[in-house]
């Protein structure tokens, strides 16, 4: 079983640790220092670019959320109505920052556990600009009002077009360097990432080609939106977090995950049971009802992966919770795998019928949707940035104090945007139910949850921008020169 685990024994360090006694441990530790050189270019450049999608992102989200309860704020520009600017927001934080930080974050990994140095890195550098490119034309098409309208699809054909060329172009990286790996086992880590390397790109060029290209009836073109937006977050965010989390718990700790067969359980279950997921979105709808009661029963079998995935992140973190006290991607990542257990299991209850006639159409879903997308993918993605970013510049982190203030607002941000929005939208939901309470007199019970949702969104663009700085002083080497890693029990 030790042979079959994600991680080799490992020191608490950002660094990694081999016994220098041995000449094998010494080659070991020379070819990841190799892997890490061929890498820094294009995964920095992925990183960069993401970040400053989520800047941008985060600024829209803010603008969008002060229109919910000032209507007139920013009207009089047409590129910043609520219209264009809750979309915008969507995307740039969905493709830009989500989609890039996981493209990062997936080759790196990618390349660790297939043992191989990335060649001819120039393809990279293309995927890049495309990637990026199509987003940038995408955002500023929906804020012109070029955009589709159709959620997380609302970026029109010829942005779509160059998103997709991007992404497929790491995709076949990816690919090509699990082809070319060298011998020895293949990690579950691994087979998240292929997956979702190969699913995304399915899921959206269907999508695309299905709902604009070759549209297909307008009854069908419903159910295509809620089963592309639902599997993009179950079958893309959702594995490259997994495979992160399987990959940085273990690797600090410096034990084996607690159970290989457990990990492989998780993953055919989720491939099996998510594939179905997101018609119970339409729950209500005129849509057939075989279509609706196999979404529902698949979301509620969603507990499979869900519990077994959570049992083998705990067992394996079992004597070693003292370790989030020092390591910032252990806490990141602890946090981001305990959402990744709430939020699923809050989808499978909202997709039992009595349960969606309340949070239907409010703010409950949008809650449910940063817990998601949010506390478990975002805050994953945070702590693998923390370990990944020095092996890159051989440089550690400048101040464990930036990192704190981090991970609090962030953490306690999204924590404050789930429960009021949750405890919002069941106001709302219920007052929906009662024909005696007007809709207005409804969507006014949430006014005062909203105004909390704005500042907890305060808290989030603040751990951005803290975030945004310690990644541009450590690409600028400041600080001085530490020969030990960056932990948080430590002063800055």
């Amino acid at each position: 079983m030790a042979a079959l685990a994600e991680a080799q024994p490992a020191k608490p360090s950002l660094a990694d640790s081999i016994d220098p006694s041995t000449t094998e441990s010494l080659k070991y530790k020379a070819e990841r220092a190799a892997i890490d050189r061929s890498l820094r270019g294009p995964v920095l450049c992925f990183i960069g670019g993401a970040i400053f999608w989520l800047l941008l992102g985060s600024l829209f989200a803010l603008i969008a959320s002060i229109k919910m309860n000032v209507p007139g704020f920013l009207g009089d520009s047409a590129f910043l109505t609520f219209g264009r600017v809750r979309p915008a927001h969507l995307n740039a934080v969905g493709y830009g920052w989500g989609a890039q930080i996981a493209m990062a974050v997936g080759l790196w990994l990618m390349a660790r556990l297939c043992r191989i140095e990335v060649r001819h890195g120039g393809l990279l550098y293309m995927a890049f600009g495309l990637f990026n490119a199509g987003v940038m034309i995408g955002i500023l098409a929906i804020l012109g009002g070029q955009g589709t309208s159709v959620e997380w699809l609302e970026f029109p054909t010829y942005a779509a077009l160059v998103v997709f060329a991007g992404f497929a172009l790491v995709a076949i990286w990816a690919v090509i360097m699990f082809r070319f790996r060298q011998p020895g086992h293949v990690y579950v880590s691994q087979w998240y990432i292929l997956a979702a390397f190969f699913w995304f790109p399915w899921l959206y060029a269907t999508a695309n080609m299905v709902i604009f290209i070759l549209p297909v009836q307008a009854a069908v073109q419903g159910p295509v939106n809620w089963w592309y937006g639902h599997n993009a977050l179950g079958l893309f965010f959702t594995p490259i977090a997994l495979a992160t989390a399987y990959y940085m718990i273990p690797k600090v700790i410096g034990r084996p995950v607690h159970s290989y067969y457990l990990s492989i359980l998780g993953f055919w279950s989720l491939a099996f049971f998510y594939s179905w997921n997101g018609m119970h979105h339409l729950i209500g709808g005129p849509f057939p009802a075989w279509l609706i009661s196999a979404s529902v029963v698949a979301s509620i079998m969603m507990v499979v992966p869900v519990i077994t995935t959570g049992i083998n992140h705990h067992f394996t973190m079992v004597g070693h919770f003292n370790a989030l006290r020092w390591s910032p991607t252990l806490r990141f990542t602890v946090f981001g795998a305990m959402c990744y257990t709430l939020s699923s299991l809050q989808g499978s209850s909202m997709a039992i019928r009595s349960v969606n006639q309340v949070t239907h159409f409010t703010h409950y879903t949008i809650g449910h949707a940063h817990l998601g997308l949010y506390g478990f993918f975002t805050m994953i993605m945070f702590g693998a940035i923390y370990y990944i970013v020095p092996r890159l510049v051989e440089w550690e982190w400048p101040s464990a104090s930036l990192i704190r203030w981090h991970f609090w607002l962030s953490a306690i941000g999204v924590s404050a945007m789930f429960i009021v929005l949750s405890i919002g939208g069941l106001f709302q939901g219920f007052a929906l139910e009662d024909p005696k309470i007007s809709f207005l007199t409804s969507t006014n019970y949430a006014n005062a949850f909203l105004w909390m949702r704005s500042i907890s969104g305060i808290a989030l663009t603040a751990a951005h921008i803290i975030f945004a700085s310690s990644f541009a002083l450590i690409l600028l080497h400041a600080g001085v020169v530490r020969r030990r890693p960056t932990l948080l029990d430590r002063p800055a």
